[in-house]
């Protein structure tokens, strides 16, 4: 491999990937069950025996709640790096800048969403 060019090692590395991926999923196709009875096909909530239909309405409220959730996590998952390397910058003031309008566009989407109504529950 070591007359392989940059170019040459990453289409084998993507090679590679694509045979794991393709020969796990063969793996798992060959060693599953092939009997598929009628408990197997029922709806799963927790060993509990469903009442009703699967398809049912949720309240959106639920949705807005969880991307409003997203939005604060990948403030937070952004933002750590940032903070751990903050002190050892030697001109720190473009990173700063950079991420004060990082949180001030997360913070008008709050805002947005704060005046919509989508923090509201029900």
């Amino acid at each position: 491999m070591s007359d392989l060019s940059s170019y040459g090692l990453v289409g084998f590395f993507f090679l590679a990937a694509i045979v794991f991926v393709a020969g796990g999923m063969l793996t798992a196709w060959f060693l599953r069950p092939s009997d598929h009875s009628g408990a197997k096909k029922d709806t799963y909530e927790c060993g509990a025996e469903p009442i009703g239909g699967a398809w049912i309405q949720f309240h959106v409220g639920y949705y807005l709640i969880a991307l409003v959730f997203v939005l604060f996590e990948v403030e937070v998952a952004l933002l750590t790096p940032w903070v751990v390397i903050f002190r050892s910058q030697a001109d720190p003031w473009p990173s700063l800048i950079a991420v004060g309008a990082f949180v001030g566009l997360l913070a008008l989407a709050d805002v947005y969403a704060w005046r919509k109504g989508a923090l509201e529950w029900l």
